[in-house]
């Protein structure tokens, strides 16, 4: 059984405006376009890392619990993408310098997406755009315990480092860390001050695995101590949303001996089984 061989990146849930926000961020990153854009599944590559977007209606709402990081040593740009996504939008954070950057910033904008923009040089070795995990409300404190959970469930897991909050009242608890989930990057951290909100279905993380196999490993891993959802989605004990789902399902839905079955089927599942989509 493989479950090195998996996709991972990011989904944003919108309320109806995925290919707005879609041409706005490719019109904003290098490297950057639109791959897909459907009535209700938008897909773009971002200074070439992959992005989901899902036009899901009002149900669910991004909010910073997870944002996007990028890195870049071009403050121009840094300032251009920090104007534009700001219209409208919403500042968490100056454009300013601060102890950790001297040229950094926290937006939302105004499709409910978070950025953090940094000040600093290129020298990414895997995803340029990082989902970063802030661990607050209900699950304040649990970072450290989510990566414990995350070494355990992934097979080629990697730290890069962690670091604590020296003081204060979240002395201890992780300020900043960044790792490697089977080769794709994300950062996670401890909110700094207490947030009224937590992970939502408004950000997820898709999981595309190659076999029947791995899609039953991980979702039985996250799902444990978690949550079940439809359509492939749950939740890991921490309270991010996952999608685990196969890597070529745009051919189990519109390709199989029966289209139509095959995505009322999917309608009907909780976890994906493969051969129900392929032959429903």
């Amino acid at each position: 059984m493989s479950t090195t061989n998996t996709n991972i990146y990011p989904c944003i849930w919108f309320d109806g405006k995925g290919s707005e926000a879609f041409h706005l961020y490719t019109s904003l990153f290098p490297n950057s376009a639109v791959t897909a854009d459907t009535p209700m599944v938008l897909k773009a590559k971002l200074d070439g890392t992959e992005f989901m977007g899902l036009n899901g209606g009002p149900m669910f709402k991004p909010n910073p619990a997870i944002s996007f990081m990028y890195v870049s040593p071009d403050k121009t740009l840094l300032k251009q993408q920090f104007d534009q996504l700001s219209e409208e939008g919403k500042v968490l954070m100056p454009l300013d310098s601060y102890p950790w950057s001297e040229y950094y910033g926290w937006v939302e904008d105004r499709f409910g997406a978070s950025w953090q923009l940094y000040f600093g040089a290129d020298e990414w070795k895997y995803n340029k755009i990082v989902p970063t995990l802030m661990y607050c409300g209900p699950h304040q404190g649990q970072c450290q315990q989510a990566l414990d959970f995350y070494q355990k469930t992934f097979p080629q897991f990697k730290s890069d480092g962690i670091m604590h909050y020296p003081e204060g009242d979240m002395k201890g608890q992780i300020q900043h860390t960044q790792f490697t989930l089977n080769g794709h990057l994300l950062m996670a951290m401890d909110s700094g001050v207490p947030q009224s909100y937590t992970f939502n279905e408004g950000i997820s993380i898709v999981l595309e695995c190659d076999s029947q196999e791995s899609i039953d490993y991980y979702w039985n891993a996250f799902t444990k101590d978690g949550a079940e959802s439809q359509c492939g989605w749950c939740k890991d004990p921490f309270g991010v949303s996952w999608q685990v789902i196969p890597n070529n399902i745009a051919d189990l839905l519109f390709k199989s001996s029966n289209p139509q079955k095959s995505q009322q089927a999917l309608m009907q599942m909780k976890k994906i089984d493969i051969e129900k989509l392929r032959n429903p």
